[in-house]
């Protein structure tokens, strides 16, 4: 949301830290007070607060800001979206761990470190690069099989 809105990566983790203060003050000092949302809404909730109020004291008010192209999602359905890849996050983290090698090793080699298939090749001892390219492809049907299986399990 900050990103989206006139802040820094820097400036959305400084409001993310005031956040966790303001949840440690009210769990700490805040007689009777009790969570009566999920703990994602609540931070949601403190950390647009105070990106308002910056924007505020930086004379960005919402008036400012052109109301068209201004990125605020709707609470619940930015929480409910970010829930939904979360899951498919975990799906996918639970393919990979049933994938086995090599075929982990390449595609993490591959998609994670970024290093060419030649690199591979000689990291992995393939005879040559499109021998691990032919590998790389045959393991990531294979992931997405595995992957598509347990969404579809998921999903029932």
């Amino acid at each position: 949301m900050i990103l989206n809105n006139k802040g820094t990566e820097d400036e959305a983790k400084d409001i993310f830290q005031e956040a966790m203060i303001v949840l440690y003050d009210k769990i700490t000092q805040a007689e009777g007070f009790e969570l009566s949302s999920k703990l994602n809404t609540f931070l949601y909730s403190i950390c647009r607060r105070l990106w308002l109020k910056q924007l505020n004291r930086r004379n960005l008010s919402l008036d400012s800001i052109d109301q068209e192209n201004l990125d605020i999602p709707d609470m619940d359905s930015a929480l409910e979206s970010h829930e939904a890849e979360e899951v498919k996050f975990n799906q996918m983290e639970a393919a990979m761990a049933n994938l086995g090698e090599p075929c982990a090793s390449i595609l993490k080699e591959f998609y994670i470190k970024k290093k060419s298939m030649q690199e591979i090749c000689d990291q992995l001892g393939y005879t040559n690069a499109d021998n691990a390219k032919n590998q790389k492809y045959k393991c990531l049907q294979r992931l997405k099989k595995l992957f598509f299986d347990q969404w579809v399990k998921d999903e029932r």
